[in-house]
Protein backbone atom coordinates (compact mmCIF):
# COMPACT_ATOMS: atom_id res chain seq x y z
CA UNK A 1 0.00 0.00 0.00
CA UNK A 2 2.54 2.29 1.02
CA UNK A 3 4.66 1.89 -2.82
CA UNK A 4 1.17 2.57 -4.14
CA UNK A 5 0.98 6.08 -2.49
CA UNK A 6 4.57 6.65 -3.41
CA UNK A 7 4.53 6.05 -6.87
CA UNK A 8 1.06 8.23 -7.26
CA UNK A 9 2.52 10.86 -4.61
CA UNK A 10 6.10 10.60 -7.28
CA UNK A 11 3.51 10.47 -10.51
CA UNK A 12 1.66 13.90 -9.41
CA UNK A 13 5.07 15.73 -8.71
CA UNK A 14 6.46 14.95 -12.25
CA UNK A 15 3.06 16.09 -13.95
CA UNK A 16 3.14 19.73 -11.71
CA UNK A 17 6.84 20.01 -12.34
CA UNK A 18 6.42 19.32 -16.62
CA UNK A 19 3.84 21.63 -16.29
CA UNK A 20 5.71 24.00 -14.69
CA UNK A 21 8.19 24.13 -16.90
CA UNK A 22 6.19 24.74 -20.11
CA UNK A 23 6.58 28.65 -20.91
CA UNK A 24 3.38 30.44 -20.44
CA UNK A 25 1.82 32.65 -22.11
CA UNK A 26 4.07 32.16 -25.26
CA UNK A 27 1.95 32.55 -29.15
CA UNK A 28 2.80 31.76 -32.19
CA UNK A 29 1.05 33.92 -35.35
CA UNK A 30 1.56 34.14 -38.80
CA UNK A 31 0.81 37.32 -40.27
CA UNK A 32 0.36 37.91 -44.11
CA UNK A 33 3.00 40.39 -45.34
CA UNK A 34 2.20 40.68 -48.93
CA UNK A 35 4.67 43.68 -49.63
CA UNK A 36 7.23 41.60 -48.55
CA UNK A 37 9.60 41.52 -51.77
CA UNK A 38 13.22 39.96 -51.36
CA UNK A 39 16.35 38.94 -48.82
CA UNK A 40 16.38 42.95 -47.85
CA UNK A 41 13.11 42.84 -46.47
CA UNK A 42 13.37 39.54 -44.87
CA UNK A 43 15.75 41.10 -42.73
CA UNK A 44 14.33 44.67 -41.93
CA UNK A 45 11.34 43.18 -41.01
CA UNK A 46 13.21 40.35 -38.86
CA UNK A 47 15.67 43.17 -37.65
CA UNK A 48 12.90 45.85 -36.70
CA UNK A 49 10.95 42.93 -34.70
CA UNK A 50 14.01 42.04 -32.40
CA UNK A 51 13.30 45.36 -30.92
CA UNK A 52 9.78 44.43 -30.43
CA UNK A 53 9.43 43.76 -26.06
CA UNK A 54 8.16 40.14 -25.99
CA UNK A 55 9.16 39.13 -29.81
CA UNK A 56 11.22 36.10 -29.00
CA UNK A 57 11.56 35.26 -32.57
CA UNK A 58 10.31 36.39 -36.03
CA UNK A 59 10.17 34.33 -39.56
CA UNK A 60 10.05 35.97 -42.70
CA UNK A 61 9.37 34.07 -45.96
CA UNK A 62 9.25 36.51 -48.81
CA UNK A 63 8.04 33.75 -51.17
CA UNK A 64 5.24 32.36 -49.50
CA UNK A 65 4.54 36.32 -48.46
CA UNK A 66 3.79 35.53 -44.11
CA UNK A 67 5.64 36.64 -41.40
CA UNK A 68 5.76 33.67 -38.59
CA UNK A 69 6.15 35.62 -34.88
CA UNK A 70 6.80 33.49 -31.45
CA UNK A 71 5.91 36.20 -28.94
CA UNK A 72 5.49 36.54 -24.64
CA UNK A 73 1.65 37.58 -24.67
CA UNK A 74 1.85 39.03 -21.54
CA UNK A 75 4.39 41.54 -22.55
CA UNK A 76 2.99 42.46 -26.39
CA UNK A 77 -0.06 41.30 -28.77
CA UNK A 78 -0.47 40.69 -32.46
CA UNK A 79 -1.69 44.44 -33.07
CA UNK A 80 1.55 45.52 -31.10
CA UNK A 81 3.22 43.62 -33.86
CA UNK A 82 1.46 44.33 -37.00
CA UNK A 83 1.63 47.74 -36.11
CA UNK A 84 5.85 47.46 -35.75
CA UNK A 85 5.80 45.79 -39.06
CA UNK A 86 3.54 48.77 -40.67
CA UNK A 87 6.22 51.33 -38.99
CA UNK A 88 9.34 49.14 -40.64
CA UNK A 89 7.23 49.99 -44.17
CA UNK A 90 5.39 46.84 -44.70
CA UNK A 91 1.41 45.62 -45.01
CA UNK A 92 1.03 43.49 -42.21
CA UNK A 93 -2.73 41.66 -42.54
CA UNK A 94 -5.18 44.63 -42.78
CA UNK A 95 -2.80 47.04 -41.50
CA UNK A 96 -1.46 49.75 -43.83
CA UNK A 97 2.31 49.94 -44.42
CA UNK A 98 3.34 53.38 -42.25
CA UNK A 99 3.88 56.01 -45.15
CA UNK A 100 7.41 57.54 -44.41
CA UNK A 101 8.68 53.92 -43.66
CA UNK A 102 7.40 53.07 -46.96
CA UNK A 103 9.30 56.29 -48.85
CA UNK A 104 12.50 55.29 -46.94
CA UNK A 105 12.52 51.70 -48.50
CA UNK A 106 15.06 50.61 -51.05
CA UNK A 107 13.39 50.51 -54.64
CA UNK A 108 13.69 46.96 -54.58
CA UNK A 109 11.77 46.49 -51.44
CA UNK A 110 8.30 48.99 -53.13
CA UNK A 111 5.50 47.66 -54.34
CA UNK A 112 5.66 46.79 -58.52
CA UNK A 113 3.11 49.63 -58.79
CA UNK A 114 5.39 51.76 -57.46
CA UNK A 115 8.27 50.66 -59.72
CA UNK A 116 9.56 48.27 -57.05
CA UNK A 117 10.16 44.38 -56.85
CA UNK A 118 12.81 42.48 -58.38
Amino acid sequence: MKKILLVAIAVMGITTFASAQAKKGVQTVTIQTPTVQCESCKKRIEDHLKREDGVQKSVVDFKKHVTKVTFVSERTNVENIKAAIANAGYDADDVKAEDEAYKKLPKCCKKPEDGGGM
